[in-house]
């Protein structure tokens, strides 16, 4: 990694031609991955990847260069070509750079950079083996295993000189049922920002047992009728909806350009009463977390919203400038390669005071979504649909069936307001959170919730 004397040289060189502020992002990441196909190996990797992103800005602009070629040489030419962008009169910025010490927030016992991928391998092989001798349905069992290290350093002309070592591991399961033509997919994919330790903590072959359950049940399920309906959406992996459907849309990035639903509405509400939700980058080893952003700045927990109201945005510095609002640390990016920006951490809707079964039983006829799958949503309007991983038809109060092919398709604004129950049943789940500033790890999540009308889309 640089020299405190190698990044003062560098971000001076930034600031020579009008620049008013500069910043140097520093990365070194080892990443170990294992891809199993019914028990037998596929893939066993290891790789590391290094390099540095240097951002100069310019009142509510910027510019951003990266490289893995961390010479001088290099990345002096680095800084003047990104300093050319400007020419003015060089501003008078004076620094010096202090280490920022601190005590590190999520701690690991067993760091999986020094672990035999042999254990690693074992680890798959438990999971795959829960799904297979699940029940013989399952034809198909895909298994991927993950661990990262990653290293950062982020330096600025504020002086600013801060380090984060952030670890985390996962475990997914893909399980396939098939029964003549007929197949469905069960997926089970948690994770942590953990070392090796996480697989004492949750038990390999359970996980492939689940992603099982789920492809047998749904092989075994009826098609979903459509139409309007109450749905009730459960804890974990339900809170998707949250996250793309209103989460994208209270992040800077899209608010800061007026692309948001949300933008301009602060003190207004914008869910029902019951609903309350945060983005929270500082609980203890959760997938999302971290010590400090990809800014430097320590991260927080941010109330969006407040019994319906919202109250606060995810903001990043350079939107923050445009919003006149100060950073609540949700800066983010995948890599170095990537110009940071405002994103989610770990972003959830708090428990309610209602319970699951009562949300059932208040519904002549809806659907109860257990788990959730992927979909898609237009942050400028917050359209959305999503796919329902595991469903259940509700009839006179009670579940009478599971279902497969159904869909929540709806508006995220409309959505909200429709919330009118919150149970107490709180659950985080992981997942991937694709946006410009590339593919980053999340927390969803939420206690159950009902909508009290939905429109539901089914495959007869």
């Amino acid at each position: 990694m640089l020299e405190k004397h190698q990044l003062k040289e560098v971000l001076d060189l930034c600031v020579e031609t009008g620049g008013d502020f500069a910043e140097i992002f520093e990365e070194k990441k080892i990443t170990h991955t294992v891809n199993l196909l019914n028990g037998e190996v596929e893939k066993a990797n290891s790789g590391v990847t290094y390099g540095v992103g240097i951002r100069i800005y310019h009142g509510t602009e910027s510019v951003y260069a990266f490289s893995n070629d961390t010479s001088m040489d290099n990345l002096r030419k680095m800084a003047k070509n990104l300093a050319g962008s400007y020419n003015e009169e060089k501003k008078d910025i004076q620094f010096v750079l202090e280490e920022v010490i601190y005590e590190n927030q999520h701690p690991i016992l067993i760091d999986p950079t020094t672990v035999d991928m042999d254990k690693k391998i074992e680890v798959a092989k438990l999971a795959s083996k829960g799904a297979q001798e699940y029940d013989e349905i399952i034809k198909k069992v895909m298994v991927s295993y993950l661990d990262e290290r990653q290293e950062v350093t982020i330096s600025n002309t504020n002086g600013k000189l801060i380090r984060d070592t952030r670890i985390r591991t996962r475990l997914s399961t893909t399980a396939i049922a098939m029964d003549g033509e007929e197949m469905e997919t069960g997926f089970y994919g948690p994770g942590a920002a953990k070392g090796f330790e996480f697989y004492d903590e949750i038990n390999p072959y359970e996980a492939g047992k689940e992603a099982a359950r789920i492809a047998k049940t749904l092989l075994t399920a009826d098609l979903c009728p459509s139409g309007t309906m109450p749905v009730v959406i459960d804890n974990g992996f339900g809170g998707v909806i949250f996250h793309e459907a209103c989460g994208h849309s209270l992040e800077a990035s899209s608010v800061a350009k007026g692309q948001s639903v949300f933008a301009g509405k602060l003190g207004q509400q914008i869910a029902g009463s019951k609903v309350s939700a945060v983005d929270d980058g500082t609980i203890t080893n959760a997938w999302g977390s971290a010590n400090i952003d990809d800014e430097g700045n320590f991260t927080k927990r941010n109330l969006l919203i407040e019994n319906g109201i919202l109250k606060g945005y995810m903001v990043d510095t350079l939107n923050g400038r445009r919003m006149n609002m100060p950073s609540t640390s949700n800066s983010r990016r995948q890599s170095y390669k990537y110009v940071t920006t405002s994103r989610m951490t770990n972003t959830f809707i708090l428990n309610g005071e209602d319970s699951l079964e009562d949300m059932i039983a208040s519904m002549d006829y809806g659907l109860y979504c257990k788990s959730m799958s992927g979909g898609s949503v237009n942050p400028s309007t917050g359209d959305f649909n999503f796919a329902v991983q595991e469903g259940y038809l509700v009839e006179n109060g009670k579940i009478v069936k599971p279902v497969k092919g159904a869909s929540l398709i709806g508006n995220g604004g409309d959505t909200l307001l429709k919330i009118d129950m919150v149970g107490t049943n709180l659950k985080r789940a992981q997942g991937m959170c694709g946006s410009s500033s590339g593919s980053i790890p999340t927390d969803v999540g939420q206690p159950a919730i009902r909508v009290s009308s939905m429109i539901v889309g089914g495959r007869n």
